[in-house]
C-alpha cells in the first residue's frame, strides 16, 4: 500500500522590506541599505559604489531586496524615505515609461531591472519620513552610509553621467 505525503509550506502573511540610498556629492561615492523582515527572520543587507546617484541607489535598495525573495507571489510591504520610488510606482508613472520605452528617463536600467522582479511578487510601497527616528529607515540609512565609504567600492555600471553630472565632477 503506498501512500501520498502533502507538505504544506506556510508562506509568511507580509515580508516587511526598508530601505535607503546614499550618495555623497550626488553623484559621487554612494550606497544602499536594506532591512528584510519576516516573523522572526531579519535580514540586513549594503553595497557602495564609487559613482553614482541617490535615487539611483535608492532604487537599487528596493531591487535588491526584492531580488532576495526566494519564494514567488510573495506579499510584500516596501518601506521607503524616496518619494521618487514610492511615487514612481504607487502613482504608475513607471508603467507610463516603461510603454514609451523608458525615452528620456533617467536609470532605464535599473527601472527595468525593477519591474522584472516587482512582477514576481504582490508589492506595496510606503513613503516614511526620512530621519524622522524610524528605527529601521535610521538602520537602513546607517547601511547605506557606511557602504559608501567603504575603502572598496563597486562601479555602478548603469550610470551615465549628463552633461549637467559632468560639470559638478
Amino acid at each position: 500500500m503506498s501512500q501520498t505525503l502533502v507538505l504544506y509550506f506556510i508562506m509568511p502573511s507580509e515580508i516587511t522590506i526598508y530601505t535607503d540610498g546614499a550618495a555623497k556629492g550626488n553623484p559621487g561615492p554612494g550606497g544602499y541599505g536594506v532591512v528584510m523582515i519576516s516573523g522572526k527572520h531579519r535580514l540586513e543587507k549594503s553595497e557602495g559604489f564609487r559613482l553614482t546617484t541617490n535615487n539611483r541607489m535608492e532604487l537599487l535598495g528596493v531591487i535588491t531586496g526584492l531580488e532576495a525573495l526566494k519564494i514567488p507571489d510573495s506579499k510584500v510591504v516596501v518601506y521607503t524615505d524616496s518619494k521618487y520610488v514610492a511615487d514612481s510606482v504607487e502613482k504608475g508613472w513607471v508603467f507610463q515609461w516603461e510603454k514609451k520605452s523608458f525615452k528620456s528617463k533617467k536609470n532605464p536600467d535599473l527601472w527595468i531591472r525593477f519591474l522584472k522582479i516587482y512582477r514576481k511578487h504582490h508589492v506595496r510601497f510606503v513613503w516614511i519620513k526620512g530621519h524622522a527616528n524610524n528605527t529601521e529607515n535610521e538602520v537602513c540609512d546607517r547601511l547605506a552610509v557606511e557602504a559608501s565609504a567603504k575603502p572598496i567600492l563597486l562601479e555602478d555600471k548603469g550610470y551615465c553621467p549628463t552633461e549637467e553630472d559632468n560639470m559638478l565632477l
